[in-house]
């Protein structure tokens, strides 16, 4: 099974933040929702304000096309914050935070990005699950629901916005090393911080990269499917890809690839179950003559279908 970031607290109620890895990823501490004031805080990024993040007005939900119809909430941190002792305005980094809590209240997830560093920065993101999970040993299921994210750059900076559509099915009796888990990302579009659509813009880019290809949307993100995926805390890891085919020479190639986390939450022997989750992806920005690889980190929320 893929190494789960954080730590696994049982069966019960389970927290995992995105694993340290030295060079930003991770950063990202104590991260909470106030619903009473529609503020998100994050702890040890440096020059995000005092750490309260507020709804964004360009962008204030996404998960839906329209992004407005999305399930999901969006945050910004502030622009400048004054010197503590003159008042001087002192202008902040970009972050942005993506913030999504299923209908249930079991589960949620939180990602944090930051857009002012030449490389990807300093972040994070968390999922959870509040209470307990009931797996069966046998069936299968599916589970349907939306897809959001947060693009940032390694040899550019900025950021851009995710979403898409997501569906996912688990075998509870095979493998026997661990539940057979398939997933499908597709319908994906990039929007930038004004909320614009630009999905056409990365498909031009992409097209002329792969030598006259025609792709009219976005690769869908695919699950590899293959024994060790979950644990008996239905707690679920594996890994992903997109693959593109070359105008001219016809060749596959894999355009994204990456890493996925989730956990089960409910009665999944009753189907009222559900599964939270992150993805992490990374490719080569199009355009760029390989220059700049570009980092999607995605929330999602599936419901039984």
């Amino acid at each position: 099974m893929v190494d789960l970031p954080g730590d696994t607290a049982g069966d019960g109620s389970i927290t995992h933040y995105e694993a340290a890895d030295g060079a930003g990823s991770g950063y990202a501490k104590s991260i909470s929702y106030d619903s009473a004031t529609d503020t998100f805080s994050v702890d040890n990024l440096a020059f995000d304000g005092d750490n309260t993040y507020t709804r964004s007005a360009a962008m204030p939900n996404i998960g839906g096309n329209p992004p407005a119809a999305g399930p999901f909430q969006v945050y910004e941190g502030p622009a400048s914050t004054p010197d503590s002792v003159t008042g001087t305005p002192i202008p902040q980094f970009l972050h942005r935070a993506i913030y999504g809590k299923s209908t249930s209240g079991n589960t949620q997830f939180a990602i944090v990005r930051t857009g002012s560093y030449r490389d990807y920065g300093f972040g994070g993101f968390v999922y959870q699950r509040n209470g307990s999970v009931t797996l069966p040993t046998t069936g299968q299921a599916n589970y349907k629901g939306q897809y959001a994210g947060l693009v940032d750059y390694n040899g550019d900076t900025g950021i851009n916005y995710s979403s898409g559509d997501m569906a996912m099915q688990i075998d509870f009796k095979d493998f026997n090393a661990g539940d057979g888990v398939a997933a499908t990302v597709s319908n994906r579009q990039y929007y930038d911080m004004s909320g614009a659509n630009v999905t056409g813009a990365y498909l031009t880019a992409l097209n002329s990269d792969l030598n006259g290809a025609t792709y009219t949307e976005l690769p869908s993100l695919v699950f590899n499917v293959g024994p060790g995926t979950n644990n008996a805390q239905g707690e679920i890891a594996g890994t992903l890809s997109s693959t593109v085919v070359d105008g001219t020479s016809g060749a596959v190639t894999t355009h994204e690839s990456g890493q996925y986390y989730g956990v089960l939450a409910g009665d999944s022997t009753t189907g009222n179950d559900e599964v939270v989750g992150v993805i992490v992806v990374t490719s080569k920005k199009p355009g760029t003559g390989n220059t700049v690889t570009q980092r999607e980190t995605g929330g999602f929320l599936l419901y039984r279908n």
